[in-house]
């Protein structure tokens, strides 16, 4: 029996390998993630080890919010220079060096614009050259007006010693000569990609700490024989529970610990996206071993007659499913490995980090891999095993291969997962609780299993009336019928091409769904013509000099001005955000806010107004007192004074303007702008521009222009989706190639007679790939209509966090239909094309 599996394995090698390679995708993804983020994370540990290796202790101050107030980076609080003699007293210590290190400081090119930047943009105080530092051109700073930067930013911006370059802080534009320019250690140009800006140390302070003689962080050198434990403990007596005091090691594993939640986020949108990738496969491994089971049916029953047992039987086929699966998890986990080092040596240089690249292949990489490809090709050949084993002995006399089950078990079936999966998933999406994306993924995973299960049903009638569209000729009709006289192998089919379809289909409704609520809160709510943003792509919003704020206001034609100041804050022990508002009338006016109860026109310091909705969920009424902890000073009270109706523009806390002296940048960061009846609002739109010419991360734009900037993050997030699913698609494709394949060798003798009766090979051809169209367009259908359904239940769930409105992407779901028939086409070449050459005679004769 084991060797006539062997030689029944190596006789279908090719239409094997087809299944073999939707797993090979699938745990390339799976090696590729767990070896990139393994890889990056074992770089920067290395990274970081040579950044503080002269350091034993380092000594912060404990910020004022957490986490930066909503889940970003915590928000630098300042050491006073008081502290620095307290901790060079302090018994064993030798050395102390006290720095400036913050996020914020925006370098403008010389195209005017800021320079784009995803890591952080840091301003510090030049300490000089050491181990880590080193000038590649020129000098530090010594003046108050001079600057130097790191290598890596001088050549993305062209910028040479003697340029003149403007920056961006706490403060406006201000500019500096540009004395210097370093790089680090190890030839590299940036450390991990951040952009670094040295000041002078008092400019430092100013600029990007808002206080004079403060720091951010002490690096403490122990004297010799003190351990950093030791030293660790002393200044933490010596300070008290104010600062944070870390050894180095603890400063390294804190930093790994960051980088390695970045990686995570990576990790798990590879993982999702290979999960989707062998999900799809599954249909196409159970299709590929449940048509060759079928074929074989003499064979296996010849085996059941020679007495051979069911669990044999059973045996051969898992046999053949496990070598398909070993061989694929090898494939995958090397093919994995090669692109993780890829993808890491080009995240490891981009920007010239030059990062010296740690390759890492851990063990989970290799377990995964081996648990993936296995488990799942296991998995999708047991119900054909199964079948297999069911084969009659008798069935040996017969030419027919077994014939179609009633469908009625499996779609009862089919419709008790779709329900179950339909209740799970509402529950993940609509419950007030913790922890609920498990089930939600646990519910759209049964649901593609219930309609997966309930296409047969579904397939017989719409495929016959799809291929009507191509029943215009005689090959045409034979085409339609035969992709419906087997409803389950159908079904399987267009099942893999369906899932794909149905994510982006989903996908498509949510964000389009997205942008129609935008347009429809920015249109019906914003009485404002002119609106002054920026996009924030790091983690201070964009901002422009308050000082434009009067120039705009007396601008002509311009009626009324409402700026918003914003900033993190917590509000009675709740993480959020503050805005600040510099005319509570305008902003009333602009952002069509109603009242609800009290006043929201009128707002004086340590007053607050705020939405129904955020009231009721905290549970304030109007008169409550709630304490506000900003990111300076300490927490102070504030009562509610307003409560304005539910508003789709805007929602939250609005204070006065007194209470930007707390934000960490005390610069507004947006503003709307009404202008007077019958003005020009071009003219107005180009006389705010210039007032703007020197706040580059900001510009004024009119309403449609606002709402294009929003939702173009959208069709960026589309397309990222549409991209990684495109192997899951291939995958479609291959299953669709498979199942021709395998269907044109089971219907050889057919396919010859076909011929021997006059049908040509150009009409074979065309027979074929009707079919294969046929098949595409139903899964394409099918995930449409599933994806719209999963978008919608979505759109519902999130109906209170303002996606107000629901809108079907339709240019997107033609594209997606009209791509179907393409994908149709291209899947029938090579089974169309050994379908016409085959040898009449040889044909008829095929047993």
């Amino acid at each position: 029996m084991f060797r006539a599996t062997i030689k029944s394995l190596l006789s279908r090698k090719l239409r094997l390998g087809l299944s073999a390679f939707a797993v090979v995708l699938g745990v390339m993804f799976v090696a590729g993630s767990f070896v990139l983020t393994s890889s990056m994370a074992k770089s920067y540990d290395a990274m970081f080890a040579g950044i503080n290796k002269n350091i034993d202790v380092q000594v912060t101050a404990k910020p004022k919010l957490d986490n930066g107030g909503n889940g970003g980076e915590a928000i630098a609080a300042t050491i006073p220079a008081s502290e620095v003699a307290k901790v060079e007293s302090a018994p064993g210590v030798s050395k102390v060096t006290a720095d400036v290190f913050a996020d914020g400081a925006r370098v403008i090119g010389k195209d005017g614009k800021v320079a784009p930047s995803f890591a952080p943009r840091f301003g510090s105080n030049w300490t000089g050259e050491d181990d880590l530092i080193q000038l590649r051109e020129g000098k530090g700073p010594t003046a108050d007006n001079e600057v130097a930067i790191d290598a890596a930013m001088a050549k993305s911006l062209n910028f040479k010693v003697g340029d003149t370059i403007g920056v961006l802080t706490l403060q406006p534009k201000k500019e500096f000569k540009l004395v210097g320019i370093f790089g680090y250690s190890g030839d590299r140009d940036t450390l991990g990609g951040s952009q670094v800006v040295a000041f002078t140390l008092p400019v430092a302070q100013e600029l990007m700490l808002g206080e004079k003689d403060v720091y951010t962080d002490l690096q403490v050198v122990a004297d010799a024989g003190v351990s950093q434990t030791e030293l660790k403990k002393t200044l933490e007596g010596t300070l008290g529970g104010t600062y944070v005091v870390q050894t180095r090691d603890e400063v390294n594993e804190a930093n790994s610990k960051d980088i390695q939640q970045a990686l995570n986020f990576v990790n798990y949108i590879f993982l999702g996206f290979a999960g989707v990738a062998l999900f799809v496969g599954i249909f196409l491994i159970l299709n590929t071993f449940s048509m060759l089971v079928a074929q074989r049916t003499r064979e296996l029953a010849l085996f059941r007659a020679m007495g051979a047992a069911r669990g044999q039987v059973i045996w051969s086929v898992l046999f053949e499913a496990l070598v398909i699966g070993l061989v694929a998890s090898v494939i995958g986990l090397a093919v994995g490995i090669g692109i993780g080092a890829i993808l890491g040596s080009l995240l490891s240089n981009l920007g010239g980090a030059n990062i010296d690249l740690q390759l890492s292949v851990p063990l989970s990489a290799v377990i995964s891999s081996f648990v993936v490809g296995v488990g799942v090709t296991l998995i999708a050949a047991l119900f054909p095993a199964i079948r297999a084993s069911r084969i009659p002995p008798i069935a040996a006399m017969r030419d027919a291969a077994t014939p179609d089950k009633p469908l009625t078990r499996i779609t009862i079936v089919g419709g008790s997962i779709f329900v179950l999966g339909a209740a799970i998933m509402s529950w993940g999406l609509f419950a007030d609780a913790d922890n609920t994306l498990w089930g939600l993924l646990a519910g759209v995973l049964l649901v593609f299993i219930g309609v997966a299960l309930l296409t047969p049903i579904i397939s017989r009638p719409v495929v016959g009336l799809l291929g009507r569209i191509f029943a215009w000729s005689v090959p045409g009709q034979l085409g339609r019928r035969n992709s419906a006289r087997n409803p389950r192998r159908t079904a399987i089919t267009a099942a893999a091409l369906m899932v794909s379809i149905a994510l982006v289909t989903g996908v498509s409704t949510v964000l389009a769904s997205a942008s129609k609520s935008v347009t429809d809160a920015i249109g019906n709510q914003l009485n404002a013509e002119l609106i002054v943003a920026g996009q924030q792509t790091s983690a201070q919003p964009p901002t422009f000099d308050v000082a434009t704020l009067d120039k705009m206001e007396q601008a002509e034609g311009v009626k009324q001005v409402a700026a918003f100041y914003t900033g993190p804050a917590r509000i009675n022990n709740d993480q959020t955000f503050l805005a600040a508002m510099t005319n509570p009338q305008a902003t009333k006016d602009t952002l069509g806010l109603k009242v609800k109860s009290g006043v929201i026109d009128k707002v004086g310091p340590n007053e607050l107004i705020v939405d129904e909705d955020t009231a009721k969920d905290q549970h304030l009424q109007l008169g409550d007192s709630v304490q506000v902890q900003q990111v300076r000073g300490n927490a102070e009270s504030y009562r509610i004074t307003g409560i304005y109706e539910k508003n789709s523009a805007f929602t939250g806390f609005l204070a006065s303007e007194d209470a930007a002296k707390n934000f960490q940048i005390a610069q507004p960061s947006q503003a709307f702008i009404k202008v007077d009846d019958g003005a020009d609002v071009n003219k107005v739109e180009a006389e705010i521009k210039v007032l703007l010419a020197d706040s580059p991360e900001v510009t004024v734009q009119n309403q449609s222009a606002f709402i294009d900037q929003i939702t173009s993050q959208f069709d960026t997030i589309l397309l990222f989706v549409q991209v990684l699913l495109i192997l899951a698609i291939l995958i479609a494709i291959l299953g669709i190639i498979n199942t021709l394949a395998l269907s044109v060798i089971e219907r050889t003798r057919e396919l010859g007679l076909l011929r021997a009766i006059g049908l040509r090979r150009s009409q074979t051809t065309r027979m074929i790939t009707v079919e294969s169209v046929v098949i595409s367009v139903f899964g394409a259908l099918l995930g449409i209509v599933v994806g719209v359904g999963l978008g919608a239940a979505v759109v519902q769930a999130l109906k209170s966090q303002g996606l107000s409105q629901f809108a079907l992407p339709w240019g997107q779901m033609g594209f997606y239909l009209v791509s179907s028939v393409l994908v149709g086409v291209i899947a029938a070449l090579l089974p169309a094309l050994r379908a016409a050459r085959l040898n009449v005679l040889a044909a008829i004769s095929y047993e």
